[in-house]
């Protein structure tokens, strides 16, 4: 299930495949941190239990690209990194609509309904609203029986829950797949698809990309990023 992207002694850049958690999960459902652990124990021949330290995550229906940290003190600094905006990370995805204007971003309020695993859009008074503002650009756009699709490129200021599938589904644009949020097709069309962190060690800035995929994805010929 893992599929490496990159490794060295200090971190570890994997592709998490739509539908597995990013962390531990309850039950006996597969997530990835104990699928990199297996494959730690396998593969690195690390002997005993490996550490895997979790520094950021994805939706369980999102695919993409993540970081691990096999030392604490990568985890330390990577935590930090996350902390000050120096991890960036990029989405693509495909919505159900064309957006108006082809670069622009959006700043809501969204409020969490834990009970339900449920986000909306609240008037920023609203009690326990957090603010949430995205940018993104449209890379392509087409046509099939009469509605229109769009392949868009997201880069997230804040990291709220589902926020790319809340603030889009609130704009009149859910997100392909999404039927949670209002979306038309199977299989969620959000992928983080690049990744950037300075290496805890090296210091050097790490740039990594991964073509999503998916059958919203596969309507699209654009491949190329910015």
């Amino acid at each position: 299930m893992v599929k490496v992207i990159y490794e060295d002694a200090d971190v570890i850049v994997v592709k998490k495949p739509a539908g597995i958690e990013s962390q531990s999960s309850r039950g006996f459902e597969p997530d990835m941190v104990s699928e990199m652990k297996n494959y730690l124990r396998v593969f690195a021949k690390t002997g005993g239990v490996p550490y895997v330290g979790v520094i950021h995550r994805l939706d369980k229906p999102v695919s993409g690209l993540l970081v691990y940290a096999k030392t604490p003190q990568a985890a330390k600094s990577l935590s930090a990194q996350i902390q000050n905006g120096t991890i960036k990370k990029q989405y693509r995805a495909v919505l159900c609509g064309k957006p108006e204007k082809m670069v622009d971003k959006y700043v809501d309020y969204l409020l969490k309904d834990g009970k339900n695993n449920l986000s909306k859009i609240v008037d920023k008074g609203v009690k326990d609203a957090k603010r949430a503002e995205l940018s993104y650009h449209v890379l392509e756009t087409i046509e099939r029986e009469e509605e229109w699709f769009s392949l868009v490129e997201i880069e997230l200021v804040t990291g709220r829950h589902h926020q790319i599938r809340v603030q889009f589904s609130g704009h009149g644009m859910p997100l392909f797949g999404d039927i949670k949020y209002g979306g038309k097709g199977k299989g969620l069309a959000l992928s983080a698809c690049q990744l950037s962190f300075v290496h805890p060690k090296t210091k050097k800035t790490m740039v990594f990309q991964e073509k999503p995929e998916g059958p919203g994805f596969q309507m699209f010929t654009t491949q190329s990023f910015s």
